[in-house]
């Protein structure tokens, strides 16, 4: 189907930003998405890449949903393996499992039946049958010398399934093998790997954050030593506060007794002038 220009080019852009952001920020990946949807919904690619960006969401129903949309318009079975790995998303091993013996399977490429692979082993490991996910993952791509994109994912998941099986040595063996085919770092087979040989790694980054944080608790001691001292000085001035008030009152105190005393020398001034008269009388 094809669009008008203007509205081709806004729908490619909102394509360009879910691929560009779909690993590092899935959400941001997710609304962009959604407007391409809104522009364009017949829309193989944009139904597509919905779809993607929905399962990126772990939202496996709408992820399928936009999956069987874009399969009804493209008759590709490209979309299978992910499609089957939504049914396990949402629940349903079995499902999945159906899928991966299913005849759209054989019409995949190699990729896509790796992936398949992966996704059956994914199912058997939801019910609780190791065995049966080590055996489904037991293949010709899985034993070839030769590294393929899938090689690294492949003998991550192998070696995953042996170490939950409790078969340590092997699983060892085998993210060895996962480690020399990541080139690109698509696994942290290299951490697990440490993790079995008792590796720890220390961040020397963290080392220095709690250096910094032991400076400043030094530095709150000493703070927490001078502060009383602070107190002692502001408790002192209220003392002497105290006193100067003590004495202001004792000053009041006085200056009433005197007055008290000129007050009764006057009353006697008075009855002696009385006394006078009354004798010249």
């Amino acid at each position: 189907m094809s669009l008008p220009k203007g509205l081709a080019e806004d729908v490619s852009k909102n394509l360009v930003m879910v691929a560009r952001l779909i690993d590092e920020d899935p959400e941001a990946a997710y609304a962009y998405s959604k407007i391409a949807l809104r522009l364009a919904s017949r829309v193989a690619a944009v139904r597509e890449a919905a779809g993607f960006a929905a399962y990126a969401n772990q939202k496996y129903s709408e992820a399928l949903a936009e999956f069987r949309a874009a399969r009804r318009m493209t008759g590709s079975v490209d979309l299978w393996p992910v499609m089957a790995d939504c049914e396990r998303g949402l629940g349903r091993p079995e499902k999945a499992l159906e899928m991966a013996g299913a005849a759209e399977v054989h019409k995949l490429d190699k990729a896509g039946q790796v992936e398949m692979r992966l996704v059956a082993a994914g199912a058997r490991r939801d019910m609780d049958q190791l065995d049966a996910a080590i055996v489904t993952l037991q293949s010709p791509e899985l034993a070839s010398n030769t590294v393929q994109p899938w090689t690294a994912r492949l003998r991550y998941a192998y070696a995953d399934a042996l170490l939950a099986a409790g078969r340590e040595g092997e699983a060892r063996e085998w993210f060895a093998k996962a480690v020399e085919s990541d080139k690109d770092g698509s696994t942290d087979a290299s951490d697990r790997l440490a993790e079995m040989d008792g590796v720890e790694f220390v961040d020397a980054f963290v080392e220095d954050e709690d250096d910094s944080d032991t400076e400043i608790d030094a530095e709150t001691e000493v703070d927490d030593e001078v502060e009383p001292q602070d107190d002692v000085s502001v408790v002192d001035e209220l003392d002497d506060e105290d006193d100067d008030i003590e004495d202001e009152d004792d000053d009041e105190a006085a200056a009433e007794t005197e007055e008290d005393v000129v007050k009764k020398d006057v009353v006697k001034e008075d009855v002696l002038l009385k006394e006078e008269d009354d004798d010249k009388n």
